[in-house]
């Protein structure tokens, strides 16, 4: 794995003339496509929906979700989607299938099956909760543009709808003050700063759903910084994909979810031959 996504060999970067692939992903994708038991786990926001400036208005591209909801319907695959997304927001927005497995909140939410029950804070927990969301309450009222987000464990300052300068003062503020807080987990992401009173991340996500199915190779994609957390844990046959630019230690590179869809139609159609 190399750190920006550009330490492979020159040859391996190819791009296939059929797929619009590169030639190394190409030859990972049919790799893993015959393993025993895969498990295909994505981001959502920027991997398979495209970024927008309403959180809200997200949602995943009609090729990505085709594609992801007939590899769930192959024998000895699974598919799981792992999101910052509060657990209910992710469904509502993602409309995954029922038999897609979903990690919410970096990992402090999750639906495994008919049944769960959802999470509840202790009273220690949901003070700090509230503690923490009124800091990121307080820098929303003073800056125009950004936006809070509430999660079960969570809050969320929002900044890509502000002006450059106030997001940054408002991230400024945000990591400052969040971070006085004791116990409080902090994570800055793209144009975001989310805070969780549960300490768990995207890895911690992975490793759960490769327990719980049984994979013996995981396919994991993410664009952001908290999707490292989820690539670091990977090993072996399994394969890590950095959805747009930026430093990453993912073997592998697609350019932007638009060719994110090319990549899951191309594993469909090798996963679908190696089921025949």
């Amino acid at each position: 794995m190399d750190d920006d996504g550009g330490g492979a060999d020159v040859a391996d970067r190819t791009v296939n003339d059929s797929s619009g692939l590169p030639a190394d992903l190409l030859a990972a994708l049919e790799r893993i496509a015959a393993t025993g038991h895969l498990l295909v786990a994505l981001d959502f926001d920027g991997t398979m929906a495209p970024l927008v400036d309403r959180a809200e208005d997200a949602r995943a591209l009609p090729r990505s979700a085709e594609a992801f909801a007939r590899l769930a319907a192959l024998p000895d695959t699974s598919t799981a989607l792992i999101s910052g997304r509060a657990l209910e927001t992710l469904r509502s927005l993602a409309s995954p299938g029922e038999r897609t497995l979903l990690i919410g909140s970096h990992g402090a939410e999750s639906w495994t099956g008919p049944g769960q029950a959802p999470l509840q804070l202790d009273h220690r927990a949901q003070e700090l909760l509230d503690s923490a969301t009124d800091v990121v309450a307080r820098i929303v009222d003073s800056h125009p543009g950004t936006h809070l987000e509430k999660k079960p464990a969570g809050a969320v300052l929002h900044t890509r709808t502000a002006a450059q300068d106030v997001g940054a003062a408002a991230t400024e503020l945000a990591l400052l003050q969040l971070n006085e807080l004791d116990g409080l987990s902090v994570t800055e992401g793209k144009m975001v700063v989310e805070c969780s009173v549960v300490h768990s991340d995207k890895g911690q996500g992975v490793e759960m759903l490769r327990s719980i199915t049984g994979a013996t190779a995981v396919l994991f994609a993410g664009d952001d910084v908290t999707d490292e957390h989820a690539i670091a844990v990977l090993r072996g046959e399994d394969v890590g994909i950095k959805v747009g630019p930026g430093q990453t230690r993912a073997g592998y590179r697609v350019d932007g979810p638009e060719q994110l869809q090319d990549m899951l139609e191309e594993l469909l159609r090798l996963r679908s031959a190696a089921a025949e």
